[in-house]
């Protein structure tokens, strides 16, 4: 039983970290050579992604959800 919601949006923000963090890693074992500013597109499109899957799964977990039923009290004299 999971302790929290699964929340793909920042597992994708932190894939796309961990991924500006291997490049810039390859570059500094001299792997390859990065451009300095390699980072602002890689980290851009990464953040874009997460944003747009976290505002989906919103959307679907609203839509999923049971609606709440409110019934009148029976117990409050009117």
């Amino acid at each position: 039983m999971p302790r929290h919601e699964f929340q793909p949006g920042k597992l994708i923000a932190g894939l796309a970290l961990a991924l500006a963090g291997v490049v810039y890693a390859g570059d500094a074992g001299g792997l390859w050579d990065t451009p300095w500013f390699a980072i602002i597109p890689l980290l851009t499109v990464g953040l874009f992604l997460a944003g747009a899957t976290s505002v989906l799964t919103r959307a679907v977990r609203r839509r999923r959800s049971p609606r709440k039923v409110t019934e009148p009290r029976q117990d409050i004299p009117a």
